[in-house]
């Protein structure tokens, strides 16, 4: 495994974070950089009935031999909508830290492309959390309390100025948009920011297909879906 002998120098020296860190990026974390990736794969792994754990407890009823299925099954819905967008998040920070000038001045041009577009901004608002995301909150503190530089989550905090500005109030600054920061924070690369989140999720997943074998809400939901009335 990257140059190692993994029966001799990984399994058994190395956790799965910090083994997952070493594949990924070719470098041993260091003890601040595993924990801050630890965290950010647990902050994902399960809240609730989301779209991924409905559809993973969809498809296990109707393959309950092969838990491969639904977990990749459930694994397709972390995208661009749902949990998938530290990505976009950690592109714009990396264009934001190579950026020279006014770091403010690049926020306020940063919100105003998007808006110009009628896009929204990847790790910005949240349909049921107002003002504060705790998730992101917690993840800032591990990683201030592991002493990392800081750069990036400035950056976003940066960034969160300006888009609050542009619409004269207060818009959450998601987990997403803190995973892609905290992630850059680490050194973990941008393209696989959003792997962070399936493997995360997964775990999560499996959970959920293990309770819909011992206690499914499937049949429930296929009664629900019965009873739903359709615009002709």
């Amino acid at each position: 495994m990257r140059g190692r002998d993994t029966l001799a120098e990984v399994v058994g020296s190395m956790t799965f974070t910090e083994g997952f860190y070493f594949i990924v990026t070719g470098c041993q974390p260091t003890p601040a950089q595993a924990r801050v990736l630890d965290a950010a794969l647990l902050i994902l792994m399960d809240h609730g009935l989301t779209p991924s754990a409905l559809v993973a407890r969809l498809v296990a009823d109707s393959n309950p031999e092969d838990i491969q299925i639904p977990l990749a099954a459930g694994a397709l819905m972390v995208g661009n909508k749902f949990a998938g967008t530290m990505v976009g998040a950690g592109r714009i920070l990396s264009e934001g830290m190579e950026f020279k000038g006014d770091k403010k001045a690049w926020a306020v041009n940063v919100v105003r492309q998007y808006r110009e577009s009628g896009r929204r901004i990847p790790g910005f608002g949240h349909p049921y959390y107002q003002s504060v995301d705790p998730r992101a909150e917690r993840l800032f503190s591990v990683a201030r309390d592991v002493g990392v530089k800081g750069t990036y989550i400035d950056l976003l905090n940066t960034l969160h100025e300006a888009v609050n500005a542009s619409a004269k109030r207060t818009i959450t600054l998601n987990v997403t948009g803190a995973l892609g920061a905290v992630l850059h924070e680490i050194g973990f690369p941008v393209g696989a920011m959003r792997a962070v989140a399936v493997v995360g999720r997964c775990a999560g997943l499996v959970a959920h297909v293990e309770e819909e074998r011992k206690s499914p809400i499937s049949p429930d939901i296929y009664t629900f879906s019965e009873f739903i009335e359709y615009d002709e």
